[in-house]
């Protein structure tokens, strides 16, 4: 379809993919763009993940960086070529937003807070003349690109688009726009789609009810995790399920991978990282006195009380006697898994349409001009600005496939 305008390119979901292509396609003035969404207002989930302080990127060498994606890896080597980690920090200072670069090597706006820069985001979009339909909830998608969508009054809309990008995101904070229910017309068209799980999500834990009353919320800072040779630092917070934090999401994968074939599996839990097993050990060796063990290893090793207790919930009582073994609990203390928390309450999501149904450009293999960005994807990766990257990485590559498909100038 063309209009006197030139062609035009729906772009189906307002998230952080779609919102970047967006951006890329308005550059060029032979396309008009239009942003579908079904809920009332954009970017819902962005927003959410600035309540605690908008992460943005992360400030590792590429190499490392690109390894978060792990089998993906090789494909966002080539995503993250278009959009890097400094693109984003000079992308949102053209924003007027400034970033700062933390203790953890995170990358923030210095305000904290995402609702500035969308606001100027959006402000940039609108003046760039595209086009936005908001409470337009995407049916399927007919032959030569004709697009349904059910209006907020329940009545049927077509749209003829020359391109579509597809960019609804994955099955995680559903609430928020993010329900996976493009997952049965896709498979319709043939595309080729894998289950949507969890990601960077909390895993239960079976703590016993005095452990609860006196440590459910309290943080667990500056631990290292261990699972199947992964070794992760970070942060841990008590819950009433389970564990959840940095450290944790960063072993999902594997976590959940384990726990398909397995009712519990064992993560080894350091809460004195910075100290050597043989080091501990021998500072708890010298005699105690009439030093309670507490106030021993509060003093020796400067354990908190929330550290002690958790030697306490997973190690058998003899060990606490022998000073090797307590050392050992102290460095790799096992602590059951017994499951994990379902997708709607993760951060993000695995699954998605698959690499192999795509072409490099991310068109849909046997379409001609559809295209899909975003968690709509077959990828994960931890927290600590590797998923807002990702997102907008694929959003700018989609988009330049779609200005080569049309051969928009």
């Amino acid at each position: 379809m063309t209009t006197g305008s030139g062609k035009i390119v729906a772009i189906v979901g307002a998230g952080p993919a779609g919102l970047m292509a967006a951006q890329v396609l308005s550059q060029h003035s032979s396309l008009e763009i239009h942003l579908f969404d079904h809920k009332p207002s954009v970017a819902r989930k962005f927003l959410i993940a600035g309540r605690g302080g908008l992460n943005l990127t992360h400030s590792e060498n590429i190499a490392q960086f690109t390894q978060k994606y792990e089998e993906n890896s090789g494909r966002f080597s080539a995503y993250l070529k278009r959009f890097s980690p400094g693109d984003m920090i000079s992308w949102a200072k053209a924003h007027g937003i400034e970033t700062f670069t933390g203790t953890s090597g995170r990358i923030f706006p210095t305000s904290l807070k995402a609702t500035p820069l969308l606001r100027a985001w959006l402000t940039h979009l609108d003046q760039q003349k595209v086009q936005f339909h908001l409470k337009h909830s995407w049916i399927e998608t007919k032959e030569n690109k004709i697009l349904i969508f059910r209006t907020a009054e329940g009545k049927t809309l077509e749209f003829d688009a020359d391109a579509v990008l597809y960019a609804m995101g994955g099955g995680s904070y559903g609430h928020l726009g993010s329900d996976g229910a493009w997952i049965g017309p896709m498979r319709e068209k043939g595309v080729e789609i894998s289950p949507l799980q969890p990601s960077n999500c909390a895993f239960n834990v079976d703590w016993s009810d005095f452990f609860l009353g006196k440590f459910e919320g309290a943080p667990l800072k500056n631990i290292r995790l261990s699972f199947q040779g992964r070794t992760v630092p970070g942060d841990l917070v008590i819950t009433r399920a389970g564990l959840e934090g940095s450290a944790i999401y960063a072993l999902s994968k594997p976590l959940r991978e384990a726990l398909e074939t397995s009712n519990s599996v064992t993560l080894e839990l350091d809460v004195k990282p910075a100290i050597s097993e043989e080091k501990v050990a021998r500072q708890i060796s010298v005699p105690q006195g009439k030093m309670s063990l507490s106030n021993f290893l509060r003093k020796k090793l400067r354990l908190s009380p929330l550290h002690i207790a958790l030697l306490h919930e997973f190690m058998p009582k003899s060990d606490f006697t022998d000073p090797d073994k307590l050392a050992k609990g102290i460095k790799a203390l096992p602590v059951p898994l017994v499951g994990m928390q379902g997708i709607a309450r993760a951060i993000s999501s695995a699954g998605g349409v698959k690499f192999e149904s795509l072409t490099d450009k991310l068109m849909i293999k046997g379409t001609s001009g559809q295209f899909v960005a975003g968690e709509m994807l077959n990828w994960e990766a931890p927290t600590g600005g590797y998923l807002l990257q990702g997102c907008f990485a694929t959003g700018a590559v989609a988009a330049d496939g779609i200005v080569d498909y049309l051969g928009a100038i």
